[in-house]
Protein backbone atom coordinates (compact mmCIF):
# COMPACT_ATOMS: atom_id res chain seq x y z
CA UNK A 1 0.00 0.00 0.00
CA UNK A 2 2.82 2.41 0.93
CA UNK A 3 4.75 1.71 -2.28
CA UNK A 4 1.60 2.13 -4.35
CA UNK A 5 0.89 5.45 -2.65
CA UNK A 6 4.39 6.68 -3.51
CA UNK A 7 4.14 5.56 -7.15
CA UNK A 8 0.68 7.06 -7.62
CA UNK A 9 1.78 10.34 -6.05
CA UNK A 10 4.66 10.58 -8.52
CA UNK A 11 2.32 9.88 -11.42
CA UNK A 12 -0.09 12.54 -10.18
CA UNK A 13 2.67 15.13 -9.91
CA UNK A 14 3.28 14.68 -13.62
CA UNK A 15 -0.26 15.97 -14.18
CA UNK A 16 0.55 19.30 -12.51
CA UNK A 17 -1.63 21.39 -14.90
CA UNK A 18 -4.69 19.55 -13.54
CA UNK A 19 -3.59 20.25 -9.97
CA UNK A 20 -2.85 23.91 -10.70
CA UNK A 21 -6.28 24.32 -12.28
CA UNK A 22 -7.98 22.66 -9.30
CA UNK A 23 -6.40 25.16 -6.91
CA UNK A 24 -6.27 28.24 -9.15
CA UNK A 25 -9.85 28.30 -10.48
CA UNK A 26 -11.71 28.39 -7.12
CA UNK A 27 -9.24 30.86 -5.59
CA UNK A 28 -9.38 33.10 -8.66
CA UNK A 29 -13.18 33.10 -8.67
CA UNK A 30 -13.30 33.90 -4.96
CA UNK A 31 -11.06 36.93 -5.45
CA UNK A 32 -12.66 38.18 -8.69
CA UNK A 33 -16.25 37.82 -7.47
CA UNK A 34 -15.42 39.20 -4.04
CA UNK A 35 -13.79 42.31 -5.49
CA UNK A 36 -16.17 42.92 -8.39
CA UNK A 37 -19.58 42.34 -6.81
CA UNK A 38 -20.37 44.77 -3.95
CA UNK A 39 -22.86 42.36 -2.36
CA UNK A 40 -20.00 39.97 -1.78
CA UNK A 41 -18.09 42.39 0.43
CA UNK A 42 -20.81 44.48 2.10
CA UNK A 43 -22.21 43.10 5.31
CA UNK A 44 -25.77 41.81 5.06
CA UNK A 45 -28.55 42.17 7.60
CA UNK A 46 -27.47 38.98 9.32
CA UNK A 47 -24.03 40.36 10.01
CA UNK A 48 -22.40 37.76 7.77
CA UNK A 49 -20.81 38.49 4.43
CA UNK A 50 -21.02 36.19 1.45
CA UNK A 51 -17.22 35.98 1.46
CA UNK A 52 -17.32 34.78 5.07
CA UNK A 53 -19.37 31.61 4.57
CA UNK A 54 -21.30 31.30 1.29
CA UNK A 55 -18.49 31.95 -1.19
CA UNK A 56 -15.71 29.89 0.45
CA UNK A 57 -18.01 26.90 0.93
CA UNK A 58 -19.10 27.03 -2.72
CA UNK A 59 -15.53 27.48 -3.95
CA UNK A 60 -14.51 24.48 -1.85
CA UNK A 61 -17.31 22.50 -3.50
CA UNK A 62 -16.09 23.69 -6.93
CA UNK A 63 -12.52 22.57 -6.21
CA UNK A 64 -13.63 19.13 -5.07
CA UNK A 65 -16.06 18.68 -7.96
CA UNK A 66 -13.26 19.60 -10.36
CA UNK A 67 -11.10 16.91 -8.81
CA UNK A 68 -13.88 14.32 -8.75
CA UNK A 69 -15.40 14.93 -12.18
CA UNK A 70 -12.41 16.07 -14.23
CA UNK A 71 -9.06 15.09 -12.74
CA UNK A 72 -9.81 11.62 -11.34
CA UNK A 73 -11.68 10.27 -14.41
CA UNK A 74 -9.12 11.71 -16.84
CA UNK A 75 -6.11 10.31 -14.95
CA UNK A 76 -7.53 6.82 -14.38
CA UNK A 77 -8.89 6.53 -17.92
CA UNK A 78 -5.48 7.56 -19.24
CA UNK A 79 -3.84 4.92 -17.03
CA UNK A 80 -6.14 2.34 -18.58
CA UNK A 81 -5.38 3.40 -22.16
CA UNK A 82 -1.63 3.57 -21.55
CA UNK A 83 -1.59 0.07 -20.05
CA UNK A 84 -0.62 1.20 -16.55
CA UNK A 85 -3.61 -0.55 -15.01
CA UNK A 86 -3.04 -3.67 -17.10
CA UNK A 87 0.48 -3.97 -15.73
CA UNK A 88 -0.86 -3.51 -12.21
CA UNK A 89 -3.33 -6.33 -12.82
CA UNK A 90 -0.43 -8.79 -13.02
CA UNK A 91 0.44 -8.03 -9.39
CA UNK A 92 -1.52 -9.06 -6.26
CA UNK A 93 -3.01 -5.54 -6.07
CA UNK A 94 -6.78 -5.58 -5.46
CA UNK A 95 -8.82 -2.85 -7.19
CA UNK A 96 -10.09 -1.58 -3.84
CA UNK A 97 -6.51 -0.80 -2.77
CA UNK A 98 -5.81 1.18 -5.92
CA UNK A 99 -9.06 3.12 -5.55
CA UNK A 100 -8.29 3.79 -1.87
CA UNK A 101 -4.91 5.25 -2.85
CA UNK A 102 -6.60 7.46 -5.45
CA UNK A 103 -8.98 8.71 -2.76
CA UNK A 104 -6.11 9.51 -0.39
CA UNK A 105 -4.05 11.41 -2.97
CA UNK A 106 -6.94 13.50 -4.22
CA UNK A 107 -8.15 14.08 -0.67
CA UNK A 108 -4.75 15.63 0.02
CA UNK A 109 -5.05 17.84 -3.08
CA UNK A 110 -8.54 18.90 -2.01
CA UNK A 111 -7.26 19.76 1.46
CA UNK A 112 -4.47 21.86 -0.07
CA UNK A 113 -6.93 23.72 -2.29
CA UNK A 114 -9.23 24.42 0.65
CA UNK A 115 -6.33 25.63 2.78
CA UNK A 116 -5.30 28.08 0.05
CA UNK A 117 -8.92 29.30 -0.16
CA UNK A 118 -9.00 29.95 3.58
CA UNK A 119 -5.66 31.78 3.56
CA UNK A 120 -6.50 33.92 0.52
CA UNK A 121 -9.96 34.75 1.91
CA UNK A 122 -8.36 35.89 5.14
CA UNK A 123 -5.65 37.96 3.46
CA UNK A 124 -7.83 39.63 0.80
CA UNK A 125 -11.17 40.02 2.60
CA UNK A 126 -10.39 39.47 6.25
CA UNK A 127 -12.69 36.45 6.16
CA UNK A 128 -12.60 34.13 9.14
CA UNK A 129 -11.58 30.49 8.95
CA UNK A 130 -14.28 27.88 9.69
CA UNK A 131 -15.52 28.57 13.22
CA UNK A 132 -16.57 24.97 13.92
CA UNK A 133 -13.31 23.22 13.07
CA UNK A 134 -14.30 19.78 14.32
CA UNK A 135 -17.53 19.81 12.34
CA UNK A 136 -15.80 21.28 9.31
CA UNK A 137 -13.14 18.57 9.22
CA UNK A 138 -15.76 15.84 9.58
CA UNK A 139 -17.91 17.30 6.79
CA UNK A 140 -14.91 17.94 4.55
CA UNK A 141 -13.53 14.41 4.84
CA UNK A 142 -16.91 12.74 4.40
CA UNK A 143 -18.02 14.95 1.51
CA UNK A 144 -14.70 14.81 -0.30
CA UNK A 145 -14.64 11.03 -0.08
CA UNK A 146 -18.21 10.84 -1.44
CA UNK A 147 -17.48 13.12 -4.40
CA UNK A 148 -14.21 11.36 -5.21
CA UNK A 149 -15.97 7.99 -5.08
CA UNK A 150 -18.39 9.41 -7.64
CA UNK A 151 -15.39 10.37 -9.77
CA UNK A 152 -14.06 6.83 -9.53
CA UNK A 153 -17.38 5.54 -10.89
CA UNK A 154 -17.08 7.93 -13.85
CA UNK A 155 -13.51 6.72 -14.42
CA UNK A 156 -14.64 3.10 -14.28
CA UNK A 157 -17.40 3.60 -16.84
CA UNK A 158 -15.67 6.03 -19.21
CA UNK A 159 -14.84 4.28 -22.52
CA UNK A 160 -11.69 6.36 -23.14
CA UNK A 161 -9.44 9.04 -21.71
CA UNK A 162 -10.91 11.62 -24.11
CA UNK A 163 -14.47 10.77 -23.13
CA UNK A 164 -13.86 10.84 -19.37
CA UNK A 165 -13.69 14.64 -18.92
CA UNK A 166 -16.78 15.11 -21.08
CA UNK A 167 -18.78 12.63 -19.02
CA UNK A 168 -17.46 14.29 -15.88
CA UNK A 169 -18.65 17.70 -17.08
CA UNK A 170 -22.15 16.35 -17.70
CA UNK A 171 -22.19 15.24 -14.06
CA UNK A 172 -20.35 18.22 -12.61
CA UNK A 173 -22.44 21.16 -13.79
CA UNK A 174 -25.81 19.86 -12.55
CA UNK A 175 -24.18 19.10 -9.19
CA UNK A 176 -22.77 22.62 -9.04
CA UNK A 177 -26.26 23.99 -9.65
CA UNK A 178 -27.83 21.72 -7.03
CA UNK A 179 -25.11 22.75 -4.59
CA UNK A 180 -26.22 26.38 -4.90
CA UNK A 181 -23.48 27.71 -7.17
CA UNK A 182 -25.82 29.82 -9.31
CA UNK A 183 -29.05 29.80 -7.31
CA UNK A 184 -28.83 29.76 -3.50
CA UNK A 185 -30.45 26.64 -2.07
CA UNK A 186 -32.80 28.70 0.10
CA UNK A 187 -34.25 30.32 -3.05
CA UNK A 188 -34.86 27.06 -4.91
CA UNK A 189 -38.46 25.96 -5.58
CA UNK A 190 -39.65 23.22 -3.22
CA UNK A 191 -39.34 20.39 -5.75
CA UNK A 192 -35.83 21.46 -6.77
CA UNK A 193 -34.89 21.89 -3.14
CA UNK A 194 -35.82 18.25 -2.47
CA UNK A 195 -33.62 17.12 -5.37
CA UNK A 196 -30.80 19.26 -4.00
CA UNK A 197 -31.24 17.76 -0.52
CA UNK A 198 -30.49 14.28 -1.89
CA UNK A 199 -27.84 15.20 -4.48
CA UNK A 200 -24.82 14.84 -2.14
CA UNK A 201 -23.53 18.19 -3.44
CA UNK A 202 -26.42 20.11 -1.86
CA UNK A 203 -26.12 18.71 1.67
CA UNK A 204 -22.33 18.85 1.45
CA UNK A 205 -22.30 22.54 0.49
CA UNK A 206 -24.85 23.40 3.18
CA UNK A 207 -22.95 21.49 5.85
CA UNK A 208 -19.73 23.27 4.87
CA UNK A 209 -21.49 26.64 5.11
CA UNK A 210 -22.98 25.77 8.51
CA UNK A 211 -19.65 24.74 10.01
CA UNK A 212 -17.94 27.77 8.46
CA UNK A 213 -20.48 29.91 10.33
CA UNK A 214 -19.81 28.03 13.57
CA UNK A 215 -22.92 25.86 13.56
CA UNK A 216 -23.03 22.05 13.81
CA UNK A 217 -23.83 20.15 10.59
CA UNK A 218 -27.32 18.69 10.39
CA UNK A 219 -27.51 14.93 10.86
CA UNK A 220 -29.66 14.58 7.74
CA UNK A 221 -26.97 16.25 5.64
CA UNK A 222 -24.30 13.96 7.06
CA UNK A 223 -26.48 10.91 6.46
CA UNK A 224 -27.06 11.78 2.80
CA UNK A 225 -23.36 12.39 2.17
CA UNK A 226 -22.40 9.17 3.97
CA UNK A 227 -24.98 7.28 1.92
CA UNK A 228 -23.45 8.71 -1.25
CA UNK A 229 -20.01 7.55 -0.16
CA UNK A 230 -21.21 3.98 0.42
CA UNK A 231 -23.19 3.90 -2.82
CA UNK A 232 -20.53 5.32 -5.12
CA UNK A 233 -17.71 3.50 -3.34
CA UNK A 234 -19.46 0.19 -3.90
CA UNK A 235 -20.19 1.03 -7.54
CA UNK A 236 -16.57 2.05 -8.15
CA UNK A 237 -15.29 -1.32 -6.94
CA UNK A 238 -18.05 -3.17 -8.81
CA UNK A 239 -17.42 -1.57 -12.20
CA UNK A 240 -13.65 -1.12 -11.98
CA UNK A 241 -11.78 -2.38 -15.08
CA UNK A 242 -8.04 -2.95 -15.45
CA UNK A 243 -8.29 -2.57 -19.22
Amino acid sequence: MKKMLIVETKLHLREWPFLLFTIGLPVGLLVVLGLSIPAMTVREGTGERAVDTQMPSLMTLLALLTLACSVVPAVLAAYREQGVLRRMSTTPVHPSRLLAVQLLINLAVGALSTTVLIVVGSLVFGAAAPRNWAGFILVFLLGTAALLAMGLVIAALAPSAKAAPGIGSVVMFPLMFLGGMWLPRELMPDALGVVSDFSVAGPFAQALKDTWAGQPPELMHLAVVAGGLMLFGGLAVRFFRWE
